[in-house]
């Protein structure tokens, strides 16, 4: 979702907001925009599309000044145009804000009536507005603030600066992210630790609720109640390091190579392969006891909670709900007294998470979160954080980050149900060392790209794809057919092989391309025969098996791609990457914008 970062400085501050908004251009942007004081003087500049050309307005028209906010837009509240890029300006004020305004049609109707003109689509323009309406009763920085947020409802991260004050920022954020940097003789504001990183590695995060005062040297923050504390000033495991993409063509392509190395970095955080012991965080609840663990969570990060539900309930016997974490807060959901929740979120900032997590929380579940962002909101917010070391993910389609997800749960499931006394030491140390051999096999797959090539070229002539998949493997089916879709653009479903009959097989046609995920386990015998039936209607059966599956089919699929056999429990993980390279390679295929989708942002800081 959008970015912010402010700064204020000795020097220039255009290079360094620069510099922050390239580091947040991962989030999914469609226009970009910087404002500074020269003189006491708001000069803005604004762009389009990205940042590219910003920074070729900047070269012709350049800004300078040593105070600074900047911003990249992912439009929510009207259309992705010049017209309504931030920063927005209000006289002497200048606005940047992440989230939505709930209230703002009742706010622009007031400011219309005291004379404020409109002049965007967006919900933003009516804080601008506002915090010159309140300016120009001659308030104080710190009584515009109490005085503005006493009138927002909604989500936001807000940076204000005001030619008046020119060397102060005010700041404040309510559900989205916002955090302060320290540096030398220079302050920053930023949506997270990756933008700021380069310019410091001392960061605060502000609180739910909080407001800021910021200056050069110094910064005042206050909580929801106005009264002034103190956020402790943390060293930021983020590097300073711009990421690149190396020898690779896209940020994607990059993080489907690197699945092979960071799940084995976050399989030694959870396993040790020597001893065969687990090394699980302390949990606040014995799992032995636990009535049910509900998983909530958005996007791919929800079919992670799906595969995780066929793990705990298959190994350790618990019950287990999967939630939409947009639905989960909004439908009465029954959860018993001492069960637990589990969020997984990349970020740690989705804020349909989040707000699950604090829904979760008021009715007396035990909080526990998968993220990738161990300074997140949703790790700070949670009793348990079980991090996954995919480092940095820029892509917006997640790659690197499902499957190390995947692998956490894994080990969650086996380390239960061990302790639930389902599984025994000897069975338990078996899985787990499949599991340590996943990193060889995966690279195993990506030594050989040419074929995927050469499927992707026929698929990118598709309209409609359908994926199927069962038990374990039903989500991966699911995953696939996003992926594809926000890749490349073409319609795809995910199904369960089983639900084929039931209705979506009226679907197929002559030459309808059906990924069929299907390794050879307990459930391949019925999903073969979904595959017979896909080809006596014509379909281009795409098969992903291992040599025994394919082995055991009579017809002769389009496309037959054999894949290392695996223990039957590790296949959702492994077939999480052919998933991965016949989106990527369609997309490809097709030239469409594969690191940022239209549409689409990497953090989702709305509901």
């Amino acid at each position: 979702m959008c970015g912010i970062i402010g700064m204020i400085g000795a020097n220039s501050v255009v290079p360094y907001i620069l510099e922050g908004l390239r580091r947040l251009e991962y989030r999914g942007y469609d226009s970009a925009g910087i404002s500074t004081l020269v003189k006491g003087v708001v000069n803005r500049r604004r762009a389009e599309g990205k940042l590219a050309k910003l920074e070729k307005k900047l070269k012709d028209k350049p800004l300078t000044g040593n105070i600074g906010i900047g911003h990249t837009r992912w439009a929510t509240h009207g259309a992705p145009n010049l017209i309504n890029a931030h920063p927005h300006v209000s006289g002497p004020v200048s606005v940047v804000h992440n989230g939505i305004i709930e209230n703002h049609k009742k706010l622009r109707t007031d400011l219309v009536a005291s004379g404020f003109v409109m002049e965007t689509d967006t919900d933003t323009e009516v804080v601008a507005h506002l915090v010159k309406y309140y300016h120009d009763q001659g308030l104080s920085p710190e009584e515009i603030m109490r005085s503005i947020i006493e009138r927002l409802n909604g989500a936001y991260a807000l940076v204000i600066m005001i030619a008046d004050y020119p060397g102060t920022l005010m700041a404040a954020r309510k559900s989205s992210p916002l955090a302060i940097g320290y540096g030398n003789e220079a302050m920053f504001i930023g949506s997270d630790a990756l933008a700021l990183a380069p310019m410091t590695r001392r960061i605060s995060y502000l609180e739910d609720g909080d407001w800021a005062i910021v200056g050069q040297d110094y910064s005042n923050i206050y909580n929801a109640e106005n009264k002034q504390v103190e956020r402790p000033i943390n060293l930021t495991e983020v590097s300073g390091a711009l990421i690149g993409k190396g020898k690779y063509r896209h940020f994607m392509d990059k993080e489907i190579h690197e699945q092979p190395e960071v799940i084995g970095y976050t399989l030694s955080a959870f396993y040790d392969p020597n001893s065969g012991r687990m090394k699980m965080p302390e949990l606040p609840f014995d799992p032995t006891l636990l009535p049910k663990l509900t998983i909530i969570a958005a996007g791919t990060s929800y079919y992670a909670g799906m595969v995780a539900k066929y793990w705990l309930e298959g190994l350790a016997r618990l019950p287990v709900e999967v939630d939409i974490a947009s639905e989960f807060r909004y439908r009465n959901s029954v959860l018993p007294k001492g069960g637990a929740a589990l969020f997984i979120s990349q970020s740690g900032e989705s804020l349909d998470t989040l707000m699950a997590l604090r829904h979760a929380r008021e009715v007396e579940q035990h909080i526990i979160s998968l993220v990738n962002v161990s300074e997140s909101t949703i790790a700070r917010e949670s009793d348990i954080v079980l991090k996954t070391l995919a480092g940095p993910e820029i892509s917006v389609a997640s790659t690197k980050a499902f499957t190390t997800q995947l692998v956490v749960l894994l080990s969650l499931a086996v380390d239960w149900a061990h302790k639930r006394n389902f599984l025994n030491k000897k069975v338990s140390a078996t899985i787990m060392t499949e599991l340590s051999r996943l990193p060889i096999t995966m690279a195993e797959v990506l030594a050989d790209q040419g074929r995927w090539k050469a499927c992707a070229h026929e698929l990118a002539l598709a309209k409609d794809v359908i994926y199927l998949g069962r038990g374990l493997n039903f989500p991966i089916a699911l995953e696939g057919a996003l992926k594809l879709k926000e890749l490349s653009y073409i319609h795809a479903e995910g199904y369960a092989a089983g639900e084929m009959k039931h209705g979506p097989i009226a679907l197929l046609e002559e030459g309808m391309p059906v990924v069929m995920v299907a390794p050879y386990d307990e459930w391949f015998e019925k999903t073969a025969s979904n595959l017979k039936e896909a080809l006596a209607r014509g379909a281009r059966v795409i098969l992903l098996s291992d040599k025994e599956g394919i082995k055991r089919l009579d017809d002769e699929p389009a496309w037959v791609f054999e894949m290392p056999k695996v223990h039957p429990l590790i296949a959702p993980i492994l077939y999480s990457l052919p998933v991965q390279l016949i989106a990527y390679h369609t997309a490809n295929e097709k030239g469409t914008d594969v690191d940022q989708p239209r549409n689409l942002a990497k953090s989702v800081t709305v509901e």
